[in-house]
């Protein structure tokens, strides 16, 4: 089976093996999907505003069309050694599946198939069809978690010659979403804007980031830490109704669960106070929020914490697994523990 776990896709790219003539990169992340089959295009070292050498096409053609991926494919080259065949919006459509096995069990010797598809789950017929070919390697592409966001704003930034405090990368990363190519976007109005400066800071993240995530996290996670219903049933609509993935909120509440066990530790083996084991955290809490997490600290013991983290990390497994379901499944997770949130004021 030729596949690769998220974390390994940026280090193959480096160094793509030639074996591979087709190259399946997929996932729920269009943006980060679209930036690394330009990675890999532009590795390949061929001319591609070229339509001789680089073919584009839409998988809606070829499944118009059956057998046309394969005639492409074996089309011989005109003005190269090689040739590249760029396909772009694939899913699991039946006759372009087919071509793409075909191709797997024959694969050209002067030309790769590069496929760019959107969420694919487990067992579908795209994803199969590449993940179990010898000639092909499947990439997938899902939302950055927390290194995935520094490494790209490190990246964007330090290009640009800046530097980010602490508490402008907390301020900045709050207001960053799932979708990579917007997050680039953001961060290449922030390097403009800062230009001159040496370093990013929270008075530039205010006056200038938008949200791309449609809304902040941190209006749910606090409602929900605090048990206030009404908050956090009108903070998850809103963010969803904006076009954001449920997925953020679960892995943002998950975040906070885990910053809390930390500090929980502190207070239950140290005897700290709850504003002392804030005022300790790292990374720091923002001052805004520091009152309500006091107040869940008081709230949420180590079991109640572990078992919070256990309902969320199940969450985001079925979210996955049921992706049409994500939205009803995320809120019900959510909203159990908005109510252990209310159990503790008791």
């Amino acid at each position: 089976m030729a596949q690769k776990k998220a974390h390994e896709v940026d280090r193959w790219l480096a160094r793509p093996e030639q074996t591979y003539r087709i190259v399946l990169i997929y996932g729920p992340d269009r943006g980060l999907v679209s930036e690394r089959a330009k990675r890999y295009a532009t590795g390949t070292g061929l001319p591609l505003d070229d339509p001789f050498t680089v073919v584009r096409l839409e998988a809606s053609e070829v499944e118009q069309q059956p057998g046309r991926l394969a005639d492409e494919a074996q089309t011989v080259p005109m003005f190269s050694d090689q040739r590249l065949i760029w396909v772009k919006g694939a899913g699991n459509h039946k006759a372009f599946v087919a071509d793409v096995t075909a191709l797997n069990s024959n694969p050209p010797t002067d030309c790769t198939i590069l496929i760019e598809a959107g969420d694919l789950k487990k067992g579908s017929s795209l994803r199969s069809a590449a993940e179990r070919g010898a000639s092909a390697m499947a990439l997938p592409c899902y939302a950055d978690d927390g290194r995935g966001v520094d490494a790209v704003i490190d990246e964007a930034l330090g290009a640009a010659g800046l530097k980010i405090s602490l508490e402008a990368r907390q301020l900045l990363k709050a207001n960053l979403g799932g979708d990579r190519l917007a997050t680039r976007g953001e961060l290449e109005k922030l390097a403009l804007y800062c230009k001159g400066a040496t370093e990013v800071t929270p008075e530039d993240i205010r006056s200038l980031i938008g949200d791309v995530a449609g809304l902040s996290t941190d209006e749910a996670v606090d409602a929900i830490i605090s048990g206030r219903f009404q908050a956090f049933d009108s903070a998850f609509r809103r963010f969803v109704a904006a076009g954001n993935p449920p997925f953020l909120v679960l892995s943002a509440t998950l975040r906070q669960v885990h910053a809390l066990q930390i500090m929980r530790q502190a207070m239950d083996s140290q005897g700290v106070s709850a504003s002392s084991a804030v005022a300790g955290a790292r990374p720091p809490v923002f001052f805004s929020r520091r009152k309500t997490v006091e107040t869940a600290l008081g709230r949420w013991n180590s079991t109640a914490l572990k078992n919070a983290a256990d309902r969320l990390q199940a969450a985001i497994l079925r979210t996955r697994q049921k992706p049409s379901l994500a939205v009803p499944l995320a809120r019900q997770a959510l909203l159990a523990l908005t109510v252990e949130g209310a159990r503790g004021r008791r």
